[in-house]
């Protein structure tokens, strides 16, 4: 007898068309996926050899749950350094991944019925969680022509007593849009006398394209004691499968919290990871960060100019992170279909947008070679044309 709880989680489309991939590819066919959100480039060699070093010196045990001091102190100066944030080692916590750091927040923070305010589209995992604690998931729709961002009318409109909390992802999986400082304060002023929390997904600052990235909890006083700030390395050194996130928040407690939580399911994280993140955020890394975000705007721009040559689709020129959300309203009105026929009869794979709560799309990761990217819409070109 499974529990209602588990029972309300829906398996990840985004992994389960990857998982589909690789097992066909596995087979012997010609599949280019480009549904994953992982960079294509190898860890660097800056923070391997901090993880060999960790090894060799034998740095294997327990750690504090919230992690090393000398971490904890490296991300506070991140983030002082980076978005002027002032944040105290005992106000950061250390998870495996940004996704556990989600699964904490949401677990010490949102109470039966409590409501969330989720913009669509969106990452597919956030309202998952949401209903796993037994919150009630409130969706704002975002479209094209607002480069999928909402407004304060909109924030406005959705809010009401049970209001618990509102996810902002900047920059956006799977859109790649970026919320500009003044974008962020007009927001904040909406939730000025509310005790709602803010949960800043910062995952993809780093992969910033255009304009320039503004953190959530910078942009007022306000915003500071309200905003969580999430991120890691996952996308920014292609740190993975390293498994490494943190959060920071002003409120002590709920950092307190989390970290109580996390002592009686996961403890620490790894040990290694904890040294080679280090080396990822002190700055030692930032040459290959900026070697990887140049790559991806050649590979942005080649994809945006090849997807907005094919008659019936559309994508806006995304500011940051490494995806295209494509429009595909003109040729399909049911994403899922799309994107299995696509797979079946193109070897191509790429996740529908119904599983982003905005059905008529797909995303696309560019987060691989110019070739592939090429001969990858090519296939995706003669699909449509196939349709009409």
């Amino acid at each position: 007898m499974l529990t209602d709880r588990v029972n309300t989680l829906s398996e990840s489309i985004t992994i389960a068309i990857t998982t589909l991939a690789q097992e066909l590819k596995a087979e012997g066919k010609d599949i280019l996926s480009f549904s994953a959100g992982e960079p294509d480039f190898n860890t660097p060699q800056v923070i391997k050899d901090a993880a060999i070093e960790a090894v060799n010196e034998g740095f294997t045990k327990y750690t504090a749950v919230d992690g090393i001091i000398e971490l904890r102190e490296a991300i506070a100066a991140k983030l002082k350094r980076d978005n002027n944030l002032t944040y105290a080692p005992n106000q950061i916590m250390v998870n495996n991944g940004a996704k556990h750091s989600l699964f904490n927040l949401f677990s010490v923070t949102i109470q039966d019925g409590a409501e969330v305010i989720i913009p669509a589209p969106y990452w597919v995992t956030y309202p998952e969680l949401v209903n796993y604690c037994g919150g009630t998931v409130v969706e704002i729709e975002t479209f094209d022509e607002t480069s999928f961002k909402i407004t304060p009318e909109q924030l406005k409109a959705a809010i009401t007593p049970k209001t618990r909390m509102l996810i902002l992802t900047t920059p956006s999986n799977p859109t790649g849009s970026i919320y500009t400082k003044e974008e962020l304060i007009e927001l904040g002023k909406v939730l000025e006398g509310t005790d709602i929390i803010v949960a800043s997904d910062e995952m993809y600052e780093k992969l910033t394209y255009e304009g320039s990235f503004t953190s959530c909890a910078a942009v007022s006083e306000d915003m500071y004691k309200r905003t969580v700030t999430i991120n890691g390395l996952s996308k920014s050194v292609a740190m993975t499968g390293w498994r490494f996130g943190y959060m920071a928040a002003a409120d002590t407690d709920l950092i307190k919290a989390t970290k109580k939580l996390q002592s009686q399911s996961t403890s620490n994280i790894n040990t290694i990871t904890q040294k080679a993140a280090i080396a990822g955020l002190d700055g030692r890394a930032d040459a290959d960060i900026e070697m990887m975000r140049k790559a991806f705007i050649e590979r942005r721009d080649e994809a945006v100019k090849l997807i907005n040559e094919i008659d019936g689709l559309s994508a806006v020129k995304p500011d940051g992170a490494f995806y295209l959300f494509v429009n595909i309203k003109e040729v399909s009105s049911d994403s899922l279909t799309f994107a299995k026929e696509l797979l079946d009869k193109k070897l191509v794979a790429v996740v529908p947008g119904v599983a982003f709560g905005s059905e008529g799309y797909f995303r696309m990761s560019f987060a691989t070679d110019i070739d592939t990217i090429r001969t990858g819409i090519a296939r995706i070109a003669e699909f449509v044309g196939d349709l009409k």
